[in-house]
């Protein structure tokens, strides 16, 4: 009969392991962390529980799925596509094979968007905003959980990406104010938006290669891949945002690394002014934001 294997024994022989198989790109406090996350999944308990729960022993049936998830992680899947979710910001979302696994520095959209949310709300009561390519719903979804008089389109032209952010909004208790759309950025939106919200695609293609392949091999090309410059998700947001936007309406949009003047340039000559650019915690320029004629 087989001797069951306590929880401290589990997790120090995985993450010896998964260093060993994990060395030339992983750093060792990752792999102790994936470790810990894939663990937690398994039992039920929160990572920061585990040290402390060194002695409880694991289930067989657990311990076999466990081994699926750490053989997983060693052939290169990201540790948050096995275990199917991700926090951000305030909440975790699910994801699914048709869904961007969103990233910390997006979290720096979701705070420059309070402002002109704030500012709507303040001018009329409510506030109207789009979040185009809306994936897992994370930003949409964060920026109803806040502000409860907001409503949002959520598009996408993935149809399992807007299942997936369904769900998310339903589990997050927005449900009811979120309203997701099969489309091609802002082209099956109507007017008088408050404001629109994007972390589009802005690798250009012949960068998706270079890609780390935990990006390159998981997320889907569709959230990643921005033409051959890099700005084609920019340019069609730009032909119709003024169309979209109300007078004073607003623009915030993720940009890659040295991006900024270009897509200034390109929203400019749309007739939006530029009026703030914000850097990441990181420190990289990360955030830019336009406005519609007149506030």
């Amino acid at each position: 009969m087989a001797v069951a294997i306590d929880l401290g024994t589990l997790y120090r022989e995985s993450a010896a392991r998964l260093r060993a198989a994990r060395a030339d790109d992983t750093p060792a406090a990752t792999c102790d962390r994936d470790v810990r996350l894939l663990l937690a999944a398994v039992i039920g308990a929160r990572p920061a529980e585990i040290h402390r729960a060194s002695t409880r022993p694991v289930a067989a049936a657990a311990a076999r799925v466990f081994a699926g998830f750490l053989a997983r992680r060693i052939a290169g899947e990201p540790v948050h596509r096995i275990i199917g979710h991700r926090a951000f910001y305030e909440h975790d979302f699910a994801l699914s094979p048709q869904t961007l696994e969103p990233r910390p520095e997006t979290e720096t959209l979701v705070e420059v968007a309070r402002a002109p949310i704030e500012a709507a709300i303040g001018m009329r009561g409510t506030c109207a905003f789009a979040d185009i390519g809306t994936g897992s719903g994370a930003i949409a979804v964060s920026l109803l959980a806040l502000y409860p008089a907001a409503t949002a389109l959520a598009v996408d032209l993935a149809p399992g990406a807007l299942v997936t952010a369904r769900r998310n909004a339903e589990t997050a208790g927005v449900g009811a104010r979120f309203w997701p759309v099969c489309g091609d950025h802002l082209a099956a939106l109507g007017s008088n938006l408050d404001l629109i919200v994007s972390n589009p695609p802005y690798i250009p293609t012949r960068e998706i290669a270079t890609l780390d392949r935990v990006v390159r091999d998981h997320d889907p090309l569709l959230a990643l891949d921005g033409g051959a410059d890099g700005l084609d998700a920019y340019r069609a947001i730009a032909a119709d945002a003024a169309r979209v936007l109300r007078p004073g309406g607003v623009c915030c949009l993720e940009i890659g690394r040295g991006q900024g003047d270009d897509v200034e340039a390109i929203f400019a000559a749309e007739g939006l002014s530029p009026c703030g650019r914000t850097a990441d915690l990181a420190g990289i320029e990360r955030v830019l934001t336009f406005r519609l004629g007149a506030a």
